[in-house]
């Protein structure tokens, strides 16, 4: 797997296709999770990070999954579980999941003699994948592709499923910027903190499916999607932006203790 990287460079490159939460879904996420790092963590990060913030390269993932050298990363961004099946029980992707990809590289971050580009490469990718662990359509069915096939209307007009939890439900939700989505939503007190940081990558999974079979009960395909439901469903939102940025924030202490 260390051979898929490389050291980052400067890309503009979009690649095709859904980004989980989209830009500004990651860039809540990675903000709310350094608002919360231990003194220790953040040195160790702004020296990783070659002194950007965690929000400089939250996307960074999603630019270059189709790049050579990355196209092994592409399904690292979700895991698929159909109806009548658990994460344990769904047939395993050969090259590897949202899960098993934080699992690996949060083992591999913890090895003092990590070379520092790989190390880098790894940070960022976990910055981003456990975002994407909290996107509910990312946890969505195989038989649809999460979502991306399961037709319905935003304010009347054609797309899918997962489009409009990737980023449309945010962006309708309130009309912030990330740091003012950070600064709203991360007024937790310690101890609600410790218990959202509570738990690990697994349950943080099991919750994410259990959520995105709610979401499929209360979007029959077809429907159309409007102001009611962003109004039901901005809650929702909020609520795993505020859960990853928290446990974004959790790994990187223990990782950078």
């Amino acid at each position: 797997m260390k051979k898929l990287f490389i050291l980052f460079t400067v890309c503009t490159l979009l690649a095709e296709g859904a980004m989980a939460w989209g830009q500004k879904g990651h860039d809540v996420i990675a903000n709310i999770a350094e608002r919360n790092l231990t003194p220790k963590a953040k040195k160790a990060l702004a020296e990783v990070l070659g002194g950007r913030s965690m929000v400089y390269d939250s996307s960074f993932p999603d630019q270059v999954k189709k790049m050579p050298g990355y196209e092994g990363t592409a399904t690292w961004h979700y895991v698929n579980v159909d109806d009548g099946y658990t994460y344990e029980t769904m047939p395993r992707e050969p090259k590897g999941d949202v899960y098993t990809a934080i699992s690996f590289m949060t083992e591999q971050l913890k090895d003092r003699n990590l070379d520092d580009s790989v190390r880098n490469t790894y940070t960022v990718m976990l910055i981003h994948l456990v975002g994407d662990l909290h996107c509910p359509m990312h946890a969505g069915r195989r038989s649809d592709r999460g979502g991306n096939d399961y037709k319905i209307t935003w304010f009347r007009q054609p797309t899918n499923l997962h489009s409009i939890w990737d980023s449309r439900v945010i962006e309708a939700a309130h009309n912030w910027s990330y740091s003012e989505w950070a600064e709203q939503l991360d007024r937790c007190d310690k101890q609600t903190k410790r218990e959202i940081m509570s738990g690990t990558p697994l349950d943080w999974l099991h919750e994410t499916v259990d959520i995105s079979k709610l979401i499929y009960r209360n979007t029959p395909e077809g429907s159309d999607c409007g102001y009611d439901y962003v109004f039901e469903h901005s809650k929702l939102v909020e609520q795993q932006l505020l859960k990853g940025g928290y446990r974004l924030a959790a790994l990187l202490n223990e990782i950078y203790k």
